[in-house]
């Protein structure tokens, strides 16, 4: 460390598909810098995969072994990811068909990312029968879950909606699980809800993706325990200068703003115990001060669209990973010494 005082912070780390290789750019310029320590992850979605990839190489060994560990592990997971060309459904939509893979040639005639939007309107991922694959979980059952459920590491919490209550549900220590993570990448209308037995109801609950009630959830990132600083990377633009005409567009501004409520709804409440702090109305103490930070680049995400989310190509995921890197770089350069002293987002701007 060369002398140099360790920060200590909290990950939040938003969903949003296939471009959550940015969030994996921004870790792994984070990962280089060995004054910085990570307390706390929370993560959902592509969150939670980069948030388990992380925790599982932290909790190998301490220092740079870890944090050499925890870079290796997020290079496997998006060289995975890339490697999933049918998240867009097509296994178990050509499943249905008599001739599949003549059905797929047309589809990739057709624009099929346009075309498979399309399709999950009209198709349920039940519709496939004993034919149904979830893409992801031969990636995510390869994960170190014995590194990853230890106490060794930073905490990590993964969020995921229960379908039945519409409520959020927190998993932490060794519930997560690979059943957890991809409950909390369930994209209803791509994937079947994924099954979870509750141990405190003997319940088996059906769980969607987290981003509908936290994306991420902030709200386990407050223990006493754990530092103020709280660093959010966030994939899904917050403000767009254009209003959307075409229907994608408009379904893709629709889902921004859907799975950015819950994220906007706890930072509204972060800005008001921070102002009742600052005019001394809370007994000391009682409240924790929070200092939000945030890792974005909206030009990036402004500039793909929403289908590049379920098309994982290698290009644009270097692309994206690149712009990550980048953009964490700048947020150490200019905003790194306010780590532990105050907060770089200006909440009551944000809110204005």
């Amino acid at each position: 460390m060369a002398g140099n005082t360790m920060r200590r912070i909290n990950l939040a780390l938003q969903g949003g598909g296939a471009h959550g290789a940015f969030t994996w750019g921004a870790l792994d310029r984070i990962l280089q810098d060995d004054t910085i320590e990570i307390t706390a992850i929370s993560g959902t979605s592509a969150g939670a995969l980069n948030g388990a990839a992380l925790k599982a190489g932290l909790a190998q060994a301490e220092g740079a072994e870890g944090r050499a560990a925890a870079r290796e592990n997020l290079d496997w997971l998006w060289s995975q990811v890339a490697e999933v060309n049918d998240i867009r459904m097509d296994r178990w939509v050509t499943a249905m068909f008599p001739y599949p893979e003549i059905f797929t040639r047309w589809m990739d005639m057709f624009n099929p990312v346009a075309w498979m939007g399309q399709a999950a309107r009209m198709f349920s991922p039940y519709d496939s029968g004993p034919f149904y694959i979830n893409p992801l979980e031969r990636v995510v059952k390869r994960f170190a879950f014995d590194k990853i459920g230890c106490s060794a590491g930073p905490a990590l919490f993964v969020s995921a909606t229960n379908v039945r209550s519409g409520k959020i549900r927190v998993f932490s220590g060794q519930e997560v699980t690979a059943q957890a993570i991809l409950a909390s990448a369930c994209l209803p209308n791509v994937f079947r809800a994924v099954e979870i037995d509750d141990p405190e109801t003997g319940v088996t609950e059906a769980y969607w993706d987290g981003g509908y009630t936290g994306n991420p959830a902030l709200f386990p990132l407050f223990e006493p325990d754990f530092p103020g600083d709280l660093v959010i990377v966030n994939i899904n633009p917050l403000k767009r200068d254009t209003v959307p005409r075409t229907p994608d567009q408009i379904e893709e501004r629709i889902n921004e703003i859907s799975f950015n409520s819950s994220l906007l709804r706890e930072l509204r409440a972060i800005d008001f115990v921070r102002r009742l702090i600052r005019e001394e109305r809370l007994p000391a103490g009682m409240m924790k001060n929070v200092l939000i930070h945030m890792i974005a680049d909206d030009e990036i995400m402004l500039s793909l669209g929403g289908s590049s989310k379920i098309s994982p190509v290698s290009g644009t995921l270097v692309r994206l990973k690149n712009a990550g890197y980048q953009a964490a770089d700048r947020f150490l350069d200019r905003h790194g010494d306010k780590i532990g002293k105050e907060a770089s987002v200006d909440l009551a701007a944000l809110f204005s």
